[in-house]
């Protein structure tokens, strides 16, 4: 743990960037394998990596959200403009301006840059992408909120692994 917690202090950045590159993309693979019952390469080698750059490109814009997202409610509280929040209200309040404003960002860029690579416009299910901002992301990143600085951007690469497993076992065909 300690070896982790100096490389996300030493690298924030990077460390971002090769987190959600590997969990991020392997979130899509296993909603792909789950979704079809089987192992296979669902990408390409070239596929693959080229998904593993978005992701990278994605997790800086992350981690800034972050840093930006906390201070901003911080900031809102300071002025008065929100109560005075426990740690619960201040991670639930983050979490939802984070979702509210950047998510639909995010998840817009996320499918531009899934469309680039896939050589083919699909917005299909967008609807359903930005509906997880609210059933899924605000929740996962209150408790995301909770947690100490360093360990925010790991378990927020964790939860895209997690949604990807839970997409995959939700798209499954019926038997």
């Amino acid at each position: 743990m300690e070896c982790y917690l100096a490389l996300v202090k030493t690298h924030p950045i990077l460390s971002a960037m090769a987190q959600f590159a590997l969990l991020g993309t392997l979130g899509e693979v296993f909603s792909k394998w789950l979704a079809q019952r089987r192992v296979f390469s669902p990408f390409g080698t070239r596929g693959t990596l080229l998904r593993m750059a978005a992701w990278a490109l994605l997790a800086v814009c992350i981690k800034y959200a972050f840093t930006g997202f906390v201070a901003f409610v911080e900031g809102l509280a300071g002025h008065g403009l929100l109560p005075q929040l426990g740690a619960f209200g201040r991670a639930f309040a983050v979490s939802l301006a984070m979702n509210l404003q950047f998510g639909p960002f995010l998840v817009i860029v996320h499918r531009l840059l899934d469309n680039a690579i896939d050589g083919r416009p699909n917005w299909a299910n967008l609807d359903k992408s930005l509906l997880s901002l609210l059933w899924f992301w605000v929740p996962a990143h209150t408790v995301t909120f909770l947690l100490p600085p360093d360990f925010r951007i790991g378990l927020a690469a964790l939860w895209s692994l997690a949604l990807g497993l839970l997409l995959g076992f939700y798209s499954r065909p019926a038997k």
